[in-house]
């Protein structure tokens, strides 16, 4: 995944297309220092939860990592600063709620974690499965999109926005 990120930076920041930090230009790197486990743990704890192991690979290479097209994709927050959705936009979770056809995603969204997008127009969702050792889901979730935009996991999110670079 790492390699994804740096080929992410690298080309985001030679495209010239967004602003970017001094030293994000300098460093050709949109990412942040790693979490260390104790951040990734502490995550864990206040959530009760255990992270899966990709998003966990994530934090260990970047504690954070900054979108390089704002208005497409979300950045990712900090270990620290990953919470319920139903405590950062309970709105969202009505609203999905009120149309009893979309129950279902309504259901989901309640549980999942926002892990990117904070503050932003488009969120990244962590949907922890039902049962224990079910399969994760990681979903691009956006007022433009109708419904939840599933990824296989993250390393196949980073390698969707990195082609949407290579086109743009």
């Amino acid at each position: 995944m790492k390699k994804i990120l740096k080929k992410i930076s690298e080309t985001a920041i030679k495209q010239g297309e967004f602003s970017f930090t001094t030293e994000q230009t300098e460093t050709k790197w949109l990412g942040n220092q790693p979490a260390t486990l104790a951040e990734i743990q502490e995550a864990e704890v206040r959530l009760g939860v255990t992270l899966p192991t990709d998003y966990k690979e994530f934090l260990l290479i970047t504690n954070g990592f900054t979108t390089p097209n704002e208005h497409v994709d979300p950045s990712f927050s900090k270990a620290s600063d990953i919470a319920f959705l139903k405590d950062v936009d309970p709105q969202l979770i009505e609203i999905w709620t009120e149309n009893h056809e979309l129950l279902e995603v309504a259901i989901k969204l309640a549980r999942s974690i926002i892990i990117a997008g904070l503050g932003e127009e488009q969120y990244f969702l962590l949907v922890p499965p039902i049962i224990e050792n079910g399969e994760w889901e990681y979903w691009k979730f956006a007022s433009w999109i109708p419904g939840e935009d599933p990824y296989e996991g993250l390393e196949n999110y980073f390698i969707n926005v990195l082609d949407f670079l290579k086109s743009a």
